[in-house]
């Protein structure tokens, strides 16, 4: 019997080495797997940084960009409106001074203008009769028109 206490423990241990190697290896190949998995997973996480760091660049880029250029056209449009300005500030004086020179041509041919309350629509009626004048339509002589 005592011979079958070792030999039976013996033979208990040489069936469990086999199995254990057996485990291992499938697991060495899981680890080599995750391994990989990882590697690829980090290289592609780098990639998609670089990618987004250039995206970040050329936006920054295009925003620059365009605030110059909207530095530009704000500039370019104060100039214009300022150009504007200067012209129809011109053509005001311009017009007052032809409006001057007109009055003054109607008061030498003798002509005022109409006081500014009467009403233009409206027939001036005179006081005593109470009748309807009629408003004789000015045309200047030919010489003025030629002159103009």
């Amino acid at each position: 019997m005592a011979d079958d206490g070792p030999s039976s423990s013996a033979n208990t241990a040489a069936p469990e080495s086999p199995p254990m190697k057996e485990n291992l290896r499938p697991m060495d190949s899981r680890l080599a797997e995750l391994a990989e998995s990882r590697e690829e997973l980090v290289g592609r996480v780098q990639g998609l940084k670089e990618e987004l760091q250039n995206w970040r660049l050329k936006l920054d880029t295009q925003v620059k960009t365009y605030k110059n250029e909207l530095s530009e056209l704000k500039m370019s449009l104060n100039t214009e409106l300022e150009k504007l300005k200067s012209e129809f500030q011109e053509l005001r004086t311009t017009l007052e001074q032809q409006q001057d020179e007109v009055t003054s041509s109607l008061k030498g041919l003798g002509l005022q203008d109409l006081p500014k309350e009467v009403n233009l629509n409206e027939s001036p009626r005179t006081a005593e009769q109470g009748e309807t004048v009629q408003r004789r339509s000015f045309r200047p002589p030919p010489r003025i028109l030629a002159c103009r």
